[in-house]
């Protein structure tokens, strides 16, 4: 175990010179430093929205060319189980050891359980970078396992949902049909009828150009990052630290699946970072709507401030090298 954690942490030290880490970090200090730097709010949604294409689309080209799988199929399975039950583990640790209220226990559970598509993206550029090989279907359990736990987490705060006035419909209309998640599984069923043909017109657009808005989108992140844990409603120490210690038994909990579930390691990695990831997009924006009363800096404070910061610099490793990817 140590040598796994000097290895991960110096797998760590090498990842924080990619420039799209030293990006987040740059954006970390503006936000700390309190600099005007920031981008339009319309051009980090447009980021976004790109990022969510380029993601999908490779995706579904890549799923094409393997075909429905059997190893599709388990990793499915098992992503979905994860993202169905994690909320029922994380509300009941965030309410007793954090001491949180009803509904921001609930909003935290739902981002927890709910999965992070620029953590993947980082995690794949990460593996690919060391030559390890991963399937192109895991962008398809990355789809599968973002709404479930936002279900899961709205069903354990039913009290605290129908007090806020938001419909069913209203809530299920946000968690499916929101533009990132729309773009992520319409790209992805794109690139899966277009396969290498669909590829061959995009190559220049999903590919090199990758690089540069994840570079920007991680600036706005660090940015959104530091100023999520400097104001008024910062969660307090004891529950920041559970945004380390959850998506490091996510990560148990992930490693456990993926060998149930016999993937291959750079499969097995992605899954891991997977179910250590946290939703700073989907789940807040359905939060946001079904549960007002929840304190956006916790759930972000934590998902966004603690838990991003920790899996991009000292996760990813420590996971690639547990699933032994590396």
């Amino acid at each position: 175990m140590p040598e796994a954690l000097t290895s991960a942490a110096a797998l760590g030290a090498q990842n924080l010179l990619a420039p799209a880490i030293l990006f987040f970090v740059l954006g970390l200090f503006g936000g700390f430093a309190k600099s005007d730097l920031s981008l339009p709010a319309s051009t980090s949604r447009t980021l976004s929205l790109f990022l969510m294409l380029c993601i999908g689309f490779k995706g579904g080209v890549e799923a094409a060319d393997a075909g429905l799988s059997e190893g599709f199929l388990r990793a499915g399975i098992a992503g979905l189980l994860l993202s169905l039950t994690w909320p029922f583990v994380a509300y009941p640790v965030l309410r007793r050891l954090g001491g949180l209220e009803r509904a921001s226990a609930a909003a935290t559970a739902a981002a927890f359980g709910s999965v992070s598509v620029v953590t993947y993206a980082a995690g794949a550029d990460f593996l690919a970078a060391h030559g390890v090989v991963f399937s192109g279907y895991m962008t398809a359990v990355l789809a599968i396992m973002e709404a479930p736990a936002i279900l899961t987490a709205l069903i354990i705060a039913r009290r605290a949902a129908e007090g806020s006035g938001a419909g069913m419909g209203s809530i299920l209309r946000e968690v499916f049909l929101g533009g990132p998640a729309l773009m992520l599984v319409g790209s992805f069923l794109i690139g899966l009828t277009t396969g290498e043909r669909g590829m061959a017109r995009l190559d220049i657009f999903v590919n090199p150009l990758f690089q540069g808005a994840l570079c920007l989108f991680l600036l706005d992140m660090g940015l959104a990052a530091a100023r999520s844990l400097t104001d008024a409603g910062r969660p307090p120490a004891r529950v920041l630290a559970l945004g380390i210690a959850l998506p490091l038994a996510g990560a148990c909990a992930g490693y456990v699946a993926s060998r149930l579930a016999g993937l291959a390691p750079g499969d097995s990695a992605l899954l891991i970072l997977l179910a250590a990831s946290a939703s700073y997009i989907a789940a807040p924006a359905a939060m946001r709507t079904a549960l007002p009363e929840a304190r956006p800096g916790v759930y972000l404070g934590l998902s966004l401030g603690v838990a991003f910061p920790f899996n991009l610099i000292l996760g990813l490793p420590l996971y690639a090298l547990a699933a032994g990817a590396l």
